[in-house]
């Protein structure tokens, strides 16, 4: 006869496997399998890079300035607001896999120059605005693109699912890569970190030669009469949910989303840590965006609910994040902080392209992730000037203050569709 202590054991065996079967569904696709391990090889090189990146900014091509720092982050991240109408277009009519082969090869060669430069002692601050903007331009094309080509892979039925897997990958990477190169900057120097990244791009550009095109499901073919970025932005402005998420989008990407700025200065100015140190704090961050990640695959569905309580738990963090005193509770509410920003960002994502009709997805993407990447720049030169001119811990007090902001604006939201009803999209709450 079994025990009561084995039968509990075996239900918890039971719920674990039952969990895992949900949240890592999306694996099972061959297609999204194969995309998946390459993509994750990629992130790793990409994370080592941005750390490479801000880390000779701050510390070898000036003395620990903040403001330049924002200055890379808004070259790179403001061309998708610049090139929102071709990008939009390009993700509904191109054909989005051979699009991401020319992009991410794009980004492997400037990943490149940039290294080559570097270790060959050349480089200097223009030199990398420069390539930082160039990276932003490809960026534009390959940010919308990449995520709605996750619908082709899996279907919508497992797109909030792969949408999450992805973001776990994405912050997977984030952990292993600010470390790695923390490691490769003290030990051989950034150039070496940007060269690592650029071979990195091999892994995916390999897995989308090698995908069955056949297996993947079918783009729904776009209206000639309604293929303008314009009819993109008059969906969007006749959807008050859609409005409603991308308006808190908007404030926490551009006044919150800023952590290269906020953990350098914070680790340079404020812990007097090193560049192992800062790698680390990177790392933990990313740790609560991989667990953010995966609790959002777990879920079939979100709701604007759950953005709006991401919000407010973003804001709350990262105000008792500037409180802390020393450099291991800035890390441990870092890692809360993580959480909450990678639940507000992927379930934005998830609802965004659940809420849209898939012939007007690859625009309303493009508009999304025009703010997210683009920006966040806009906010990254000011939240940088606070943190030059008043301390990095009321530059977190900007990025608190834009979560709760973002959660107003969804409580508002809500209130006025249960005040006064109105015609919305497929996604409801």
């Amino acid at each position: 006869m079994t025990s009561p202590r084995n039968a509990a054991a075996a239900l918890r065996g039971f719920s674990l496997r039952r969990w895992a079967a949900a949240t890592f569904r999306s694996l099972a696709v061959p297609n999204y399998r194969l995309w998946a391990g390459g993509a994750l090889v990629s992130n790793i090189g990409t994370w080592m890079q941005r750390t490479a990146q801000d880390w000779i900014v701050l510390t070898q091509l000036t003395k620990n300035s903040a403001t330049a720092v924002g200055i890379v982050m808004s070259l790179q991240f403001g061309p998708p607001i610049l090139l929102l109408p071709l990008s939009g277009w390009a993700a509904d009519h191109l054909d989005r896999r051979k699009l991401l082969v020319a992009t991410q090869g794009a980004m492997a060669l400037l990943a490149l120059g940039l290294g080559l430069l570097t270790v060959s002692h050349l480089v200097t601050l223009t030199q990398v605005y420069l390539f930082a903007f160039g990276l932003g331009c490809v960026a534009a094309f390959d940010s919308p693109v990449r995520q709605t080509f996750v619908a082709e892979l899996v279907g919508d039925a497992d797109l909030p699912n792969a949408v999450a897997l992805n973001s776990a990958s994405f912050n997977g990477a984030r952990m292993v890569g600010p470390a790695v190169a923390g490691v490769m900057i003290a030990g051989i120097g950034s150039g070496w970190v940007f060269l690592a990244n650029a071979a990195s791009f091999i892994a995916v550009i390999a897995s989308l030669l090698r995908l069955r095109v056949d297996r993947l499901h079918p783009v729904t073919r776009v209206d000639p009469a309604r293929s303008g970025l314009a009819d993109g932005l008059r969906y969007v402005w006749g959807r008050p949910d859609l409005k409603a998420m991308l308006l808190m989008m908007f404030l926490v990407s551009t006044y919150g989303l800023n952590f290269p700025i906020f953990i350098s200065t914070m680790a340079v100015t404020v812990f007097h840590a090193g560049a192992h140190e800062y790698g680390l704090l990177t790392s933990m961050m990313a740790v609560g965006s991989v667990v953010g990640a995966l609790l959002a695959a777990g879920r079939r569905r979100p709701g604007i609910g759950l953005l709006i309580g991401a919000a407010a738990v973003f804001g709350i963090g990262c105000a008792s994040a500037a409180l802390m005193p020393g450099i291991r509770l800035f890390g441990l509410f870092l890692v809360g902080v993580g959480i909450a920003a990678q639940t507000f960002t992927t379930s934005t994502n998830s609802l965004v392209q659940l809420a849209t009709e898939p012939a007007m997805r690859g625009r309303v993407m493009a508009i999304l992730f025009a703010i997210i990447l683009g920006c966040t720049p806009l906010g990254a030169p000011l939240v940088g000037w606070v943190a030059d001119a008043w301390g990095p811990r009321w530059a977190l007090g900007v990025a608190a203050l834009s979560g709760i902001a973002a959660a107003a604006v969804g409580l508002r939201h809500l209130a006025q569709r249960r005040a006064a009803p109105a015609r919305t999209g497929p996604a409801r709450d």
